[in-house]
């Protein structure tokens, strides 16, 4: 794995998300706790939508656009819908967030 830092988890809101440009490409980082970050592709596979703006509850983020509910940790659509979104591995270091670089670039994610 190539990891990295992406900055402090304090930047990201607590249950929220921000959109974050990295060398290899844009993910969506949400925290779901304190200390617990997930990372996704921001396009939901249903219209598009900017899943950085979406609603973040539990583990899951709902598409601002359409509802739709994927699991941030295996990115699979919950209910009904059917669809995937790509995750990638993260982890925490010293109160930094680090991303897998090299899942992130082998997966389009803008």
């Amino acid at each position: 794995m190539s990891w990295i830092d992406i900055g402090p988890i304090s930047e990201i809101p607590l249950r929220g998300a921000r959109l974050v440009k990295t060398p290899v490409g844009c993910v969506a980082v949400f925290r779901t706790d304190e200390a617990e970050v997930f990372a996704a592709s921001n396009s939901c596979p249903h219209k598009g939508g900017p899943l950085a703006d979406g609603i973040v509850h539990g583990r899951k983020v709902t598409c601002p656009l359409h509802n739709w509910v994927f699991s941030l940790e295996t990115g699979e659509a919950q209910g009904t819908d059917s669809g995937r979104i790509a995750v990638f591995p993260v982890r925490l270091e010293g109160g930094r967030v680090l991303i897998d670089g090299a899942a992130v670039g082998q997966r389009s994610v803008a």
